[in-house]
């Protein structure tokens, strides 16, 4: 059996355990440290006598992975942003953010729901977790529709198709982790997914206004607010407005040299949000409370990655990417046909497995694939099968698979987003959430198909920035 056999047993077996209900990091770090043990084994003929020397070097192999990869600057990032966010809610800044969002768009038809839209989309901008965005604002604004008439699950439904910009709008943990995975620059990245991630929310916002006018009473607008309650409610929100400026320039300043790195810009963000948070009130427990969400979830997250990185260490030393790309690019069908079928694939595949954890385990295998298809790492625009140079396509590629993350937060049966909304309130069971988050699908199907058919949504930005 060679080594290519042993990744494909190997990679079944870990799905297996996933579908069984085994958590990703534990069963990602139980695959990579067998199937570690089997390769190596396999290199020395099965020889009994060669086992424990197997086991040796498997194990020291694995015990590498956790700090020589989770010490990379780029992943302090992630806790960074997600204490960003946290500081925000418990500092007020979201509620001043939805009730700002609410004085000057909520006449429109569905237009608390808009609000609740274009509010997520600015915390979102702040806060690097869809989970965490979901659970404030079905806090905040469900409440707020409820009192007006809105229907519960129409409310329900915003709100977790709503938390998923935080995937993609930065500052996001995914797209942090999609860079450290296949090695692109963090700053590019996150630039790329300025534009799609409003351009949702913009997709989402004509689906609710075409719901609220097709059924009045699902939605009706809201009036009455006069134009200097409009303006009073803008001070409030500016905290946010100023850390989304200063994250802009520290990843790109379009006026000259960017101030720093996204690590430094993620740090003296969640300093000044700690200094407004302060200033409008938040004492210890808040901030106890703050730190203590914060830690949770950057530990989940890094032993995610710890788990996942000990597996695509072993499929480097089963040349698994490598085979599969090598197959890919053999098939018989045009370039971007095969794409589709990758990112049907995802579509699948999420509603078994939560946004992280699936792309962490299937990009080692499928980000060289979709390399090859556009003719390597290394390619220029003219000679590529997708109209653009390799790195460009690794960005056009990494904000494909995100959005199609953000797709599967809300997909039954595993839509993470769905059972985080149903839990915040006792009033709603899943089954509402996924009633009600049900015309976001075709949201999010007509985002992800404009953006295969238009890359330059994507890449605009980035390209300004090379």
């Amino acid at each position: 059996m060679d080594s290519i056999d042993i990744g494909i047993y190997v990679s079944i077996g870990l799905l297996v355990m996933v579908v069984l209900g085994m958590r990703v990091a534990f069963a990602a770090a139980m695959a990579g440290l067998v199937g570690l043990v089997w390769v190596f084994w396999a290199k020395k003929g099965y020889d009994p006598s060669q086992f424990m020397w197997a086991m040796t070097v498997a194990t020291k192999t694995a015990g590498q992975v956790p700090h020589s990869k989770v010490a990379s600057q780029a992943l302090s990032l992630i806790p960074t942003f997600i204490l960003i966010g946290y500081l925000a809610y418990y500092a007020g800044l979201t509620k001043a953010l939805f009730e700002a969002a609410k004085r000057w768009i909520a006449w429109v038809p569905g237009g608390l729901a808009v609000a609740t839209v274009f509010a997520t989309a600015g915390f979102a901008a702040v806060s690097g977790a869809s989970v965490a965005t979901s659970a404030v604002f079905a806090r905040i604004a469900i409440p707020e529709m409820l009192e007006n008439g809105y229907n519960k699950k129409f409310a329900a439904g915003v709100v977790a198709a709503a938390g998923t910009l935080a995937s993609l709008i930065p500052p996001s943990a995914i797209l942090v982790i999609y860079a450290i995975i296949v090695e692109q620059d963090v700053g590019k990245l996150l630039l790329a997914g300025f534009i799609p991630g409003a351009f949702s929310a913009l997709v989402y916002t004509i689906i609710i206004v075409g719901i609220a006018l097709a059924w009045k009473k699902v939605g009706p607008p809201i009036t009455g607010f006069t134009w200097r309650e409009r303006f009073e409610s803008l001070p409030p929100a500016l905290p946010i407005v100023a850390v989304v400026v200063i994250i802009i320039f520290f990843v790109y300043n379009p006026f000259g040299d960017a101030w720093g790195t996204p690590t430094e810009g993620g740090a003296i963000g969640a300093f000044i949000v700690f200094l407004m948070a302060l200033w409008r009130g938040m004492r210890w427990p808040e901030l106890k409370d703050a730190l203590l969400e914060t830690a949770k979830l950057t530990v989940m997250i890094f032993s995610i990655i710890w788990g996942v990185l000990i597996y695509v260490r072993f499929l480097g030393f089963a040349d698994l990417p490598g085979a599969f790309a090598d197959w890919i690019s053999s098939l018989e069908m045009a370039p971007m046909l095969i794409l589709i079928c990758i990112l049907l694939a995802y579509a699948v595949l999420g509603m078994f497995m939560d946004a992280i954890g699936m792309l962490l385990l299937t990009l080692p295998v499928v980000y060289p694939a979709v390399m090859a298809l556009n003719g390597g790492e290394f390619v220029s625009a003219a000679d590529s099968s997708f109209g653009m140079s390799g790195p460009m396509c690794a960005i056009w590629f990494g904000i494909l698979v995100v959005k199609m993350a953000e797709f599967c937060l809300i997909t039954p049966p595993i839509g993470l987003n769905c059972f985080v909304v149903a839990g915040v309130r006792d009033d709603l069971t899943v089954q509402d959430v996924f009633q009600g988050v049900a015309p976001f699908f075709v949201a999010d199907a007509i985002t992800i198909a404009l953006l295969v058919a238009f890359p330059s949504i994507v890449l605009w930005l980035p390209s300004l920035a090379s």
